[in-house]
């Protein structure tokens, strides 16, 4: 099986934004993965709020050209949430009343513990308060 990495919102918005703090480093390590034949793996309620920051942060330009990105990325498997996963987030949204995880956060642990993911590309803590790996390492 490829090598598989999961794109939470933070990733993908450094990816576009220059300005932002990250955008180097992930530029770099999202070219040198899938260089060596890594997929990237996302889902829709992340890409969802991916757009919306896009769009709130930068403008509808920089929501486009996050949608067009995405597009154009061959390697990326895209995973739907749908009733079951969404059912599991709700309990582990529940479960994890003393972090302050989104509930976007919790539908990406579960599509991620079901799919057998440890890496996250994302510099959001949630995901190593989770029990995942966050990369590029912060």
């Amino acid at each position: 099986m490829r090598r598989r990495v999961f794109v939470d919102t933070s990733g993908w918005y450094a990816l576009i934004d220059r300005r932002d703090d990250g955008h180097a480093r992930t530029s770099s390590f999202v070219q040198d993965w899938l260089r060596s034949g890594g997929r990237l793996v996302s889902s829709d309620y992340v890409l969802d709020e991916s757009f919306t920051l896009a769009r709130a942060r930068s403008g509808s330009r920089a929501a486009f050209r996050l949608m067009e990105l995405i597009e154009r990325t061959a390697a990326l498997d895209l995973e739907w949430v749908g009733a079951e996963r969404f059912n599991r987030a709700r309990t582990m949204f529940r479960q994890y009343d003393d972090q302050t995880f989104s509930f976007t956060d919790c539908t990406s642990f579960v599509v991620m513990r079901e799919l057998e993911l440890t890496d996250a590309l994302t510099s959001d803590d949630h995901f190593r308060k989770a029990g995942f790996e966050l990369v590029p390492a912060p």
